[in-house]
């Protein structure tokens, strides 16, 4: 017998088909008229919030963030260079949006840690992030097993420790052909 988290997470494969393209079409006419960051009660995607850490209970929340999408625009230079070396257009940052939206989400919430991201939605002009935070000193927390870590820790996003950050680095690979990505790009540089 499936469980409800595998019929939400089925759905979520291909969200611009069946019943969650009707429902992303009406949430995104909302969401566009929302403020860039808001606090929410509960997630959008249960199954892939409860995967990446999020649970009910005091001391974590969740937060919705939108991000413009596609690359950042870099001012004109006025003189001194040839038109290719202007570097003005296909200026991607070196940061992932999902990233630089926990990022934002941190300096919104400065007492809550983010434990990690996932995409909710997207049109043309913007994508959609939930972010799940936790607070570090709240004594349900301290007094989690699975979570008591987080009391430890400052500052992860800052650090690249989340999901999205740790891929952005190139910490997905391993072995031959990623040796000089740990434990930094900078710190092999130096070596």
């Amino acid at each position: 017998m499936r469980s409800s988290y595998a019929y939400i997470r089925d759905a979520w494969k291909n969200p611009w088909e069946g019943y969650v393209s009707t429902l992303m079409w009406e949430r995104l006419q909302y969401w566009r008229k929302e403020p860039s960051i808001v606090r929410i009660e509960r997630p959008t995607r249960l199954d892939r919030a409860r995967e990446l850490g999020y649970r009910a209970k005091k001391g974590i929340i969740v937060v919705r963030a939108r991000i413009k999408r596609g690359g950042r625009k870099a001012t004109r230079p006025s003189r001194g260079r040839k038109t290719k070396g202007f570097q003005v257009k296909r200026r991607t940052p070196k940061k992932s949006l999902q990233w630089i939206v926990e990022e934002r989400v941190a300096r919104k919430y400065p007492n809550m840690e983010v434990l990690n991201s996932y995409w909710v939605g997207e049109d043309g002009k913007h994508k959609w992030f939930e972010v799940i935070l936790v607070d570090r000193s709240h004594p349900a927390i301290k007094s989690d097993k699975q979570l008591s870590w987080v009391s430890d820790e400052k500052g992860r996003v800052f650090r690249g420790l989340t999901s999205a950050g740790k891929k952005s680095r190139g910490l997905r690979n391993k072995g031959r052909g990623a040796e000089k990505i740990r434990p930094s790009l900078r710190a092999n540089f130096r070596k």
